[in-house]
């Protein structure tokens, strides 16, 4: 006998009807299941207060609420999409619905937490329960901690720990999917009355984005695709990531973002390409950059004042730049007017796709916080309303690792210099010559310094700077002392 007759499940940044801990708890402990998702205004408002009118997230959830609609209608159920508030709308549907439990996938990030709160009040007066589930990570919370059972503030070690949690499990136990499939008997069709279809654009406040035309996969069949493309060639992952021009990545950040594929898929065929011989030491670092995943996520749950404040305290004494200047500069960093060809070539391509190479990502970073002088949290805001794959945890842990502040961080005195980046991770110039067209007949070693070039180089190559192209707004020599000067104070705290 089913410990509760009705169930819901709230589906949020869980999209996918396969080795999904939420739902297989709710179908394995229940009669009948109904599943929904919400179009949450509380988020979708925000965006729309930073002015915001396209946003290819929205494309991306449309197209894989659709694709796990689908699933589910050819699983025996179907999924109930509202718009609204979502802790609202899921009270007011867990009451009309009946259920004794509405169950979900845990979310880490503060908002997130102070609503499944709300939520789990609300139900309570209804005489239901909030069932929450770990989903997104392998590890969570205070399950890999150090000896003295304190969280961890450096990298290796915690990934020596990770690794040895996982080791002592029998190497899989972690990483085994949710039998989904075995349970969708108890999937529930959605009553005629809620049984409408997916909201437009218009309906959510937004304009369609480019998300078709730049042919990102979508869903789940989407995640898989690109899953099954990266595994082809995850042995050179260790080398080609670093490369920007090359296909190196896998591409994979928005699916593990919005959970159109599952954590612990990707890190089996890690664990299996690894213990296959082949591919192994690629494997090895995804499998570490899935880790450094986890890490954050513990970060942000022990230490939620880092979406605010440092990591490390001392570093909130730095003066950072403020005033028009700061802003004018600001604005030439996000508009790819810096003149400095890597730096800008990734800014566009941010903001043309809503992606951005990792390596690139710490290159801009850098070069706004130790060239620039700007406060990393403006960074942090601008690549939170741009990025595709935009997870709370992962950019506060990259912004602070670019700026010094944050746990396990590259010291304050390391700073890019953005042409000798270039001129190792672009030697060809074929990324920059993508993005910046303008400077496509510049020669390889003039590309990533059009200034260096002569007047007839320049001539010839059709590059006036100033004109179509900017002078560089900063000199890195100079910026690098000021830069020194201005992390003085963390020196001396220390």
């Amino acid at each position: 006998m089913s410990q509760f007759e009705n169930s819901l499940v709230w589906f949020r940044r869980d999209l996918r009807h396969t080795d999904h801990a939420a739902l297989y708890h709710a179908l394995s402990q229940s009669a009948n299941v109904w599943c929904a998702f919400v179009f949450d205004t509380d988020i979708l408002d925000a965006l729309e207060a930073e002015g915001v009118s396209r946003d290819r997230r929205i494309d991306f959830l449309l197209a894989s609420v659709a694709e796990l609609d689908a699933a589910l209608r050819k699983a025996g159920g179907g999924l109930i999409v509202l718009h609204g508030s979502a802790a609202q709308r899921i009270t007011e549907l867990a009451a009309e619905l009946e259920v004794q439990a509405v169950f979900t996938n845990a979310d880490y990030e503060p908002a997130a937490i102070e609503r499944d709160q709300l939520v789990a009040r609300q139900l309570k007066k209804q005489g239901a329960l909030l069932l929450s589930y770990k989903d997104q990570v392998i590890f969570e919370k205070d399950e890999v901690l150090t000896q003295s059972a304190k969280p961890f503030s450096v990298f290796t070690p915690y990934k020596n720990a990770w690794m040895a949690k996982l080791a002592a499990a029998g190497g899989d136990f972690y990483l085994k999917p949710y039998p989904v499939e075995k349970y969708l008997k108890a999937l529930a069709k959605p009553p005629a009355r809620l049984d409408h279809t997916l909201p437009t654009h218009a309906q959510l406040g937004f304009e369609p984005s480019n998300l078709q035309e730049l042919k990102i996969p979508t869903g789940m069949s989407g995640g898989q695709a690109l899953l099954d493309d990266f595994l082809g060639r995850i042995g050179a992952y260790g080398t080609a990531r670093d490369f920007p021009a090359v296909k190196g990545p896998s591409y994979l950040s928005v699916h593990l973002r919005f959970g159109t594929v599952s954590i612990r898929t990707l890190a089996r065929a890690a664990m299996q390409a690894m213990h296959a011989g082949q591919g192994a030491a690629g494997a090895a670092v995804w499998l570490s950059e899935l880790t450094w995943r986890d890490f954050y996520f513990m970060i942000l749950h022990h230490h939620p004042r880092v979406t605010e404040k440092a990591f490390k305290p001392e570093y909130d004494a730095i003066r950072w730049e403020q005033g028009p200047h700061a802003e004018e500069l600001f604005a030439a960093w996000c508009e790819g007017r810096t003149g400095y060809p890597l730096v800008d070539a990734a800014m566009a391509q941010i903001n043309q796709t809503g992606y951005m190479h990792n390596r690139l990502r710490m290159v801009v970073a850098s070069f706004l916080t130790k060239d620039l002088g700007i406060d990393w949290r403006w960074g942090e805001r601008y690549f939170a309303i741009h990025l595709n794959d935009f997870d709370l945890s992962a950019n506060n842990g990259g912004w602070q690792w670019a700026s010094s502040s944050g746990c396990d961080a590259q010291p304050y005195f390391r700073i890019f210099n953005p042409v000798t980046q270039s001129e190792k991770f672009d030697p060809d110039g074929k990324f920059i010559r993508r993005y910046l067209p303008q400077l496509a007949k510049l020669s390889d070693k003039r590309i990533h310094a059009p200034w260096t070039a002569t007047p007839d180089e320049r001539m010839d190559a059709g590059v006036t700077l100033g004109q179509n192209y900017p002078r560089p707004i900063v000199d890195h020599a100079q910026a690098r002392e000021r830069t020194l000067e201005r992390y003085a104070v963390v020196k001396k705290a220390e």
